[in-house]
């Protein structure tokens, strides 16, 4: 890259794609009881509005390792921009939920190629000793769409149309192609490159299979996808020991790596399952609008994307324990609180557990993914980089799944008000019992570091 002003052009063109679909999945998640109204849907099939563009995404990016040596990085970058303005256009214009749907697959598709792309010319051009502040940029990206999503959608649904969202939507990707052409760099060769299909095949039943499953959970159905789910997973690892691996599996014999890993996909749980419970919970049971639910996420959101880039300088500064760990016990009672305040209706007391909860986000989440990377020789950071971008694409489809599936359980078995609330706090909870396993893991690391090795 020939400046730092490249860097920061290239890294915004390529996150300004992954900020809208972001964007457009916290914006959407306040628009659900309306589309299922409008389309007569329950809230298990709604939840497919998100969970198809992390199915797809969570497909694309494995691909990504492959891409990156077979195309230029201006030829990948300009595919992704043109999926996701398709994307946005056919489901401005969609009629039914199906192709709702189908404008989100485009839109998966466009991320796919946009994350991995983001990640890859962070790794290759920015300076070792910069990259927590780098990677917090780009971070910041996809962690500030939060922050205005549900007010975005909740203003759109409740004064126009939730079809407006996607609308709005077709300016930023226009500022992301011309931001692109002026800093991506052209030099890039394609390398030869084999893609073996099988694999591909192999992560499609996979994903597809679990995801499937975890939306029929509870029925005798749901035990097919989950067969065809694990026969992927074993077809994907035969393959994955071959000449030509979509990724190498060997970055996760480093426990390091993993732990960090963990720690981010846990946080990816969070936020994906948080911004379906709230906006569905201050609508359904406290009577509010759209634009209330979403204004209610609001600052919490804003303070947890603007902390994602100075947690990364303080990380370059003084190393990951202190804001890895400060973020993670603020996690633990931010996320409590939340969960005990869901049966008052005390608003403000929500505003202010969210708010305590992005705290810890905003220094951990972010820190988590470049530490983790940090700990990989440079040969292996595509493989990281795909392994990081795949599954927290693929924890927030579970997350979504998971939480959607309960609250939909408990909605059948005690009503459609007192089922939200009840559902609601289990989801909670469940999240809760994994951000505890998280810490304690962080708490023996950071304390006991020669009991990890790579």
């Amino acid at each position: 890259m020939e400046n730092n002003k490249k860097l920061v052009g290239a890294i915004l063109a390529t996150g300004l794609m992954s900020f809208a679909g972001v964007l457009i999945e916290t914006a959407m998640n306040v628009t659900f009881p309306t589309l299922i109204q409008q389309f007569g849907i329950t809230t298990s099939d709604v939840q497919w509005v998100t969970t198809i563009y992390l199915l797809v995404i969570s497909i694309i990016v494995p691909i990504s390792t492959f891409l990156l040596k077979r195309f230029q990085l201006r030829t990948l970058f300009l595919a992704a921009n043109m999926f996701f303005l398709a994307g946005l256009v056919i489901d401005f214009l969609s009629p039914t939920f199906a192709i709702l749907l189908l404008g989100r697959l485009f839109q998966g598709a466009s991320t796919g190629i946009a994350l991995p792309l983001m990640f890859h010319i962070i790794l290759t051009y920015s300076p070792y000793e910069k990259r927590g502040a780098t990677i917090g940029l780009g971070n910041l990206t996809t962690s500030i769409a939060p922050a205005i999503g549900p007010t975005y959608g909740g203003l759109l649904t409740a004064h126009w149309s939730w079809n407006a969202i996607f609308l709005f939507l077709i300016p930023v990707i226009v500022i992301s192609l011309f931001l692109g052409l002026s800093s991506i760099p052209k030099n890039t060769a394609p390398k030869n490159a084999t893609l073996d299909v099988l694999s591909v095949l192999s992560i499609v039943m996979l994903f597809s299979g679990f995801l499937l499953f975890l939306n029929q959970l509870g029925t005798i159905a749901s035990l097919v996808p989950l067969v065809v789910g694990f026969m992927g997973l074993g077809l994907f690892w035969q393959r994955a020991k071959g000449p030509h691996p979509l990724i190498r599996l060997d970055v996760l014999k480093n426990r390091s790596f993993c732990l960090f890993l963990f720690g981010f996909l846990v946080c990816q749980f969070l936020l994906l399952g948080v911004s379906f419970v709230l906006p569905n919970f201050v609508q359904i049971v406290l009577g509010k609008d759209a634009f209330t639910a979403g204004l209610i996420m609001l600052p919490g959101a804003a303070i947890g994307a603007i902390l994602a880039p100075i947690a990364g300088r303080l990380l370059d500064k003084v190393g990951p324990k202190k804001p890895i760990l400060l973020g993670m016990v603020l996690i633990v009672i931010g996320w409590l609180a939340l969960a005990l305040l869901l049966r008052s209706i005390f608003i403000w007391g929500l505003v202010a557990g969210h708010i305590f909860y992005m705290i810890g986000i905003g220094l951990s989440y972010s820190n988590m993914m470049t530490t983790g990377l940090n700990k990989l020789t440079p040969e292996s950071y595509a493989d990281g980089n795909a392994i990081f971008n795949t599954l927290q694409q693929f924890s927030g489809a579970v997350a979504t799944a998971i939480v959607a599936t309960i609250i939909n359980l408990a909605q059948s078995n005690a009503g459609y008000l007192q089922g939200t609330i009840i559902g609601s706090q289990i989801a909670m909870f469940v999240l809760w019992a994994l951000v505890l396993l998280i810490l304690f893991f962080m708490l023996h690391y950071f304390f006991r570091p020669k009991t990890m090795t790579k």
